[in-house]
């Protein structure tokens, strides 16, 4: 399954996430995980891709 998403939407839903999260505290960590897919890209032979990214919360 392939299907591109925009980068507003991206933090419209975040955004989303983190305004439910702050309105309904809950006592443990809620977290995001998004996995990306590259086209051509064979993770056992090129690594530059690899790592994560931290996303500004408040």
């Amino acid at each position: 399954m392939t299907s591109k998403v925009s980068r507003d939407t991206l933090y419209e839903c975040v955004n989303a996430v983190l305004q439910n999260s702050q309105d309904k505290k809950r006592k443990f960590l809620e977290t995001i995980e998004l996995q990306i897919g590259l086209k051509n890209y064979d993770p056992q032979k090129d690594k530059r891709f690899s790592g994560t990214v931290k996303y500004v919360s408040t």
